[in-house]
């Protein structure tokens, strides 16, 4: 594995972290971190991310033609460590940027690119995505709303259920059901839904920790244009499923967040003491500590030997399965960051307590629960990696 940076990638991260050093206000950085239905937060952040897109640093993964950098997986890596460190919070699109945006720019008509790619990296329009619904969650093909042809448009009904920001979004990326006869992963179409349509409804969910960044939304005899399909009639799981280079450096988000939660903790812990003992002289919260630091380390050597077989053309596992490259590796690097990230909120609440209901691992414990769930329960992920790199066979 080699992660030696040449002289341009150290020369990107250098004047990355000179803007930044310039732009990041304290402000911006407190907006971040709140959650629920703060106004001028969301507001705060909207319009930190068109600063940060209109000084070309908004996406830069993407191609230039689409308001991207064409940066280099190094360069991908670079960023992504900087945006971490500096604690600067992630787009409100990160969802878009890392996932709807590349699927427009694969499927979309032109006219789709140019209308809604901008916007989406100024967070001018926000995006959610219309994926899990209540008997549909990890079996994304179970899904049932449904999407009729009349003349020039579609009419869905249906309901979608722990939508990230859909009760903020102007536009979805809707996954829904075009064909019920075929098989369920070959009768499903994807499309790109105006929020604002009649017959939407997103009511927002209030989540343990009392945040309500998730919505339920319900589609009611919803008429969505015909042209609003992304990619081809019933191919919306090839839609789905399709994982293009963009950001194949992102995964060093995960390690990079988690160094920093534990740079938190330690600080916490040495101004800590139970009766009248620095709990850093207590040999249980030492092992503790020392074990959830390694499992930072393994997935900071995880994540980097992923994208170091992306960058020399190679495979994660070194079986040769080019496979293990892409779905295998990134499920093995989620289930561990979602177990460790449970595992140091949990310690840091059995050790610091319940100091007020607004410190940091208050929030953080009951937060966690939702890291085995998001993004794929851990039991999937772990069954991909079996598949993927362990080369075990299908259940």
């Amino acid at each position: 594995m080699d992660f030696s940076y040449p002289a341009p990638v150290q020369s990107f991260r250098r004047e990355l972290r000179a803007w930044l050093s310039e732009h990041l206000t304290d402000d911006v950085v407190a907006a971040g971190r709140l959650r629920g239905e703060d106004a001028e937060a969301l507001a705060l952040r909207r319009a930190w991310d068109a600063t940060v897109a209109d000084a070309g640093w908004g996406a830069v993964s993407w191609p230039r033609e689409y308001g991207g950098r064409g940066a280099s997986v190094l360069e991908q890596l670079a960023y992504a460590e900087e945006i971490a460190r500096i604690r600067a919070p992630l787009p409100l699109n990160v969802i878009g940027l890392n996932n709807i945006g590349p699927a427009i720019m694969h499927f979309g008509t032109e006219e789709q690119k140019q209308r809604l790619l901008p916007r989406m990296v100024r967070a001018d329009d926000i995006w959610c995505q219309g994926m899990s619904e209540p008997e549909a969650g990890s079996d994304l093909a179970a899904l049932r709303t449904r999407a009729v042809r009349d003349g020039d448009h579609f009419v869905v009904n249906g309901q979608k259920i722990w939508t990230s920001l859909g009760h903020h979004a102007d536009w979805c990326q809707l996954y829904v059901r075009t064909d019920p006869d075929a098989r369920k992963h070959a009768g499903i179409s994807c499309l790109i839904v105006d929020m604002t349509l009649p017959g939407i409804e997103a009511r927002p969910l209030v989540t343990l920790n009392g945040a309500t960044d998730f919505a339920e939304v319900f589609f009611h005899d919803v008429r969505v244009p015909a042209d609003a399909l992304l990619g081809p009639l019933h191919g919306g799981w090839g839609v789905a499923t399709t994982t293009l280079s963009h950001e194949r450096a992102g995964a060093a988000r995960l390690y990079a967040a988690l160094q920093l939660q534990l740079t938190d903790l330690v600080a916490d812990l040495a101004a800590h003491s139970v009766d009248g003992r620095p709990v850093l002289e207590d040999s249980a919260t030492l092992r503790r500590l020392g074990e959830i630091a390694v499992d930072v380390d393994y997935l900071e050597l995880l994540c980097k030997r992923a994208i170091s077989a992306a960058l020399h053309g190679g495979d994660a596992d070194g079986t040769g399965a080019s496979e293990a490259t892409g779905g295998g590796a990134a499920s093995l690097a989620k289930s561990v960051w979602a177990e460790t990230g449970q595992r140091m909120a949990e310690f840091a609440y059995d050790v610091l307590g319940e100091r007020q209901a607004t410190d940091r691992w208050s929030e953080q414990r009951l937060s966690s629960r939702s890291l085995t769930i998001a993004g794929g329960t851990t039991q999937i992920t772990k069954g991909i990696t079996a598949v993927r790199v362990l080369g075990l066979p299908r259940g």
